[in-house]
């Protein structure tokens, strides 16, 4: 029986429904779930806009990664239709001016030169390194299914969606005035979205709970689905 508002599952950089599996599964019969596909969009305000073009009156939004900074420009929109938020994995600020920023792009630049060279697969496999626990690299199914995912997507939308996260903007003014029942969960070795950054934005949205995953790094939702599951349907009882 659906009894709560349908969800709309935003992946994240290069990820498609695969990253989902287990947490729509847990959602069936509950929700009515749809994943977002961004296509070629090079911006996350049109990201977000493209969501809202097909999303329901009033919606849940569950978000991985850059899907969580395509939640907050949703937010941004149309706050008054998001009725539960789930950020997973994510953050909120934009590309630090300074020699941080210059680093971030140049890594970001590399890989997106290693792809067009030796293809979306090759590039997964050396960028991959840095997104799961150090222990699961060895985890054959895990690392195929994530590889699988990325080889399908081009070097274009790798480029788009690049793009994007270089010219984020900051979501910081935002979270103060979420008042959604609202759902942090990150990995405790999460090294691209560190745990001190979810507990930031818990101190900065009004309610929000924590939920920090024992060994798991990004990839949380194929790390550690179940943890994950669990959280998730927490957060979807309280609506």
């Amino acid at each position: 029986m659906i009894d709560k508002p349908p969800t709309i599952f935003l992946p994240g950089l290069l990820c498609d429904e695969a990253v989902w599996p287990a947490q729509l599964n847990a959602f069936a019969g509950r929700s009515d779930c749809r994943v977002a596909d961004y296509g070629l969009l090079d911006s996350l305000p049109a990201m977000a806009a493209a969501v809202l073009q097909s999303a329901p009156d009033e919606f849940l939004l569950v978000a991985h990664s850059m899907g969580g900074r395509v939640a907050l420009e949703v937010f941004r929109l149309a706050r008054e239709r998001i009725k539960g938020l789930a950020l997973l994995d994510t953050g909120y600020q934009a590309r630090d001016p300074g020699a941080a920023g210059e680093r971030e792009f140049a890594t970001r630049m590399a890989l997106l030169d290693l792809a067009r060279q030796s293809g979306m697969r090759a590039m997964g496999e050396q960028w991959a390194r840095g997104m799961v626990h150090p222990d699961r690299l060895a985890e054959v199914p895990l690392m195929t299914a994530i590889l699988d995912m990325i080889e399908r997507k081009s070097a274009a939308v790798f480029e788009a969606q690049i793009t994007a996260l270089l010219a984020r903007p900051d979501a910081q003014p935002l979270l103060p005035l979420i008042r959604c029942p609202t759902l942090l969960a990150c990995g405790r070795e999460d090294s691209w979205s560190p745990p001190a950054r979810h507990e930031e934005m818990a101190r900065l949205i009004p309610g929000a709970q924590l939920v920090l995953l024992d060994d798991c790094g990004h990839m949380s939702t194929l790390e550690r689905p179940e943890a994950v599951n669990a959280a998730l349907l927490a957060w979807l009882d309280q609506l």
